[in-house]
């Protein structure tokens, strides 16, 4: 039985661990030991709190006193304020941006006020590796009450009366998908969680499975029983081995109890559940190139039908969602389909979680409700742009999505709207930019990305997508020409009709998108050769401003020797000479530089 007085849970999530929170908590330990407090202060080791850019995150229970951005060098005065006389370290909470107020408990501060954490109310509060402390929150009761309670179609009829769509992306209805596979002939059945995250920026399902690993073994164990499967792969990225290690602990802890394995609550229902490492390829996030791969062959999409709930894993009928989409499973059977479909909008239920990257104040992960809008998202939970700067767009759906502009911040976030809006919902990638950024640059970058990760089956995407990127490559180097755009909306149009997968299919997503809202600065790039953000090398320059004190910083720094100028003098830039390294703008203490 625990006997402590206080519990320090301190985040050990990969973004905590990467800013110092193991050596926080090894500080803690040994500043314990010294104390004498070791029986009577409990250090637990927790999953992402998502409020990653106040990391490393420390929480002091039972008060629950929110403690952010903590290193090893503040912990004697934490021990000894807080956990031996009791009084908290001011300096060390967070504090609201605008107000600039000290706020204790993290349920008050603005991040985590519109949040709704459903899928991740468990990340941050306990243990990942403790099984214990999974069950202490209800862990496992919906895997008991499906066993015993309900026959396999009542938990699938469960599923489609929720509503719950697949948070992978393509936003297909759960329960039908479940009821395909369930109703399969077949004599041998597998569940696939899809755990292969590759879009830029995109974070949610490696916190999951750091922070709440038993969840989605009940979710897919739930599955199934529901589809008549007795084996399960996690296929997850090899590049997340926090998420593994938890993962391979959470497995084995499960078989130890029962809880995975033969005769599962004597019900008589049998399920195992294996981890297959992906090896980092974008393309294996479709679910046939993702079968391909389990099955050790190179991971490539195939044409369907068949469906992999007729024809999957080994010729078998499979079920493959994704980590969120497991997620939601367990608490759909323990609160009931009618809780779950109260949350949301009519034709998106539930909340979704986003991953909050890019030109933003608080990056980190947000759990939300459908239909909450794009502006709440950015600017109240996210805390706006940084520097004072204006928010120009935000690209929603990674690679696959789009890129949407200021007048749709007002957007209500759902599968619906953002399609209809020329963006998807994805797997909830966010990346926010601002008025430096180049519309034409940022769909260069995902187009680069979708070309280099195309397996190259198919000679639209293999040959099409190279074809556009060599076009977008032209005009941010100057070189652009009168008929491209029409070009790239052409080539656009014919691979997203005839690429093979998804993949090939909505590559051309985020050029349209950008041509949909910003053409201006594709005619701008084209016509003016010119980057109205300044940011295109090639296309920009620097110029001193009358800011200018004549201090000679910016000569002294230019590598070629393009400034000239007197002391006090304001200096000029010669911009045949200049090759745009930014120097200048470095050294310059009055700001007088600028791009553009």
């Amino acid at each position: 039985m625990d006997h402590s007085r206080a519990h320090v849970l301190i985040c050990a999530g990969t973004g905590c661990v990467s800013s110092g929170s193991k050596k926080v908590e090894a500080a803690l330990s040994a500043e314990l030991v010294k104390r004498g407090l070791e029986k009577e202060i409990k250090v637990i080791e927790t999953g992402c709190h998502g409020f990653c850019e106040m990391g490393p995150v420390v929480i002091v229970y039972p008060e629950g006193v929110f403690y952010c951005r903590v290193q090893d060098t503040d912990v004697p005065e934490l021990v000894d304020s807080h956990l031996y006389k009791g009084r908290i370290v001011e300096r060390l909470l967070y504090k609201e941006p605008v107000s600039h107020e000290k706020i204790p408990n993290y349920n008050d501060i603005t991040f985590y006020k519109k949040q709704m954490r459903k899928v991740l109310a468990n990340c941050g509060h306990i243990n990942p590796e403790s099984i214990e402390d999974y069950i202490a929150v209800g862990g496992y009761e919906a895997l008991g009450k499906a066993l015993s309670e309900m026959t396999s179609e009542q938990v699938v009829m469960e599923l489609k009366k929720s509503g719950l769509r697949g948070r992978g992306g393509g936003g297909f209805p759960t329960g039908s998908k479940w009821e395909f596979t369930r109703n399969a002939q077949g004599d041998k059945k597998y569940v696939v969680c899809n755990a292969d995250e590759g879009d830029p920026g995109a974070f949610m399902d490696r916190s999951v499975l750091e922070g709440d690993p038993h969840r989605i073994i009940e979710g897919m164990a739930i599955c199934g029983y529901a589809i008549g499967a007795d084996e399960g792969y996690v296929y997850v990225r090899a590049e997340y081995p926090l998420a593994i290690k938890r993962l391979r602990i959470a497995i084995k802890q499960a078989e130890e109890l029962g809880l995975l394995g033969d005769n599962i609550f004597g019900s008589g229902f049998n399920f195992r559940l294996k981890i297959k490492e992906g090896a980092g390829a974008f393309v294996c996030g479709e679910e046939t190139a993702l079968l391909a791969s389990i099955e050790g062959k190179r991971g490539m999409p195939r044409p369907r039908p068949p469906f992999p709930a007729i024809s999957g894993l080994w010729g078998k009928p499979t079920n493959i969602n994704n980590v969120e989409t497991f997620g939601n499973v367990p608490q759909i059977i323990t609160q009931g389909a009618e809780w779950y479909a109260a949350i949301g909008t009519e034709r998106s239920k539930g909340t979704k979680v986003f991953a909050l990257t890019g030109r933003i104040n608080n990056t980190g992960l947000a759990e939300v409700p459908m239909g909450i809008s794009m502006r709440e998202i950015i600017f109240d939970i996210g805390g706006g742009i940084p520097e004072g700067k204006k928010f120009k767009a935000v690209q929603i759906g990674g690679p696959s999505g789009g890129c949407l502009p200021e007048e749709l911040l007002d957007l209500p976030v759902d599968y619906d709207s953002l399609i209809q809006a020329g963006a998807m919902m994805g797997s909830g990638g966010l990346v926010v930019m601002d008025e430096t950024t180049c519309m034409v640059d940022v769909a260069k970058f995902f187009l680069n990305f979708t070309q280099s990760e195309s397996c190259g089956k198919c000679t639209p995407c293999r040959e099409g997508t190279k074809r556009m990127l060599e076009v977008l490559t032209r005009i941010t180097d100057g070189d652009g020409r009168h008929d491209d755009i029409a070009l790239l909306e052409a080539m656009a149009k014919n691979i997203k009709t005839t690429a093979l997968c998804g993949l090939g299919q909505t590559a051309p997503n985020p050029v349209l998108s950008t041509l949909r809202y910003f053409r201006h600065e594709y005619e701008a790039h084209i016509h003016d050769k010119r980057c109205p953000a300044g940011a295109c090398t090639k296309l920009s320059g620097f110029s001193v401003t009358e800011l200018c004190k004549g201090c000679s910083l910016c000569k002294k720094a230019c590598p070629v020797q393009a400034i000239t100028g007197e002391i006090k003098g304001r200096h000029i830039i010669d911009p045949a000479k200049c090759i745009k390294c930014g120097a200048c703008v470095t050294k310059c203490p009055f700001k007088a530089i600028i791009k553009g």
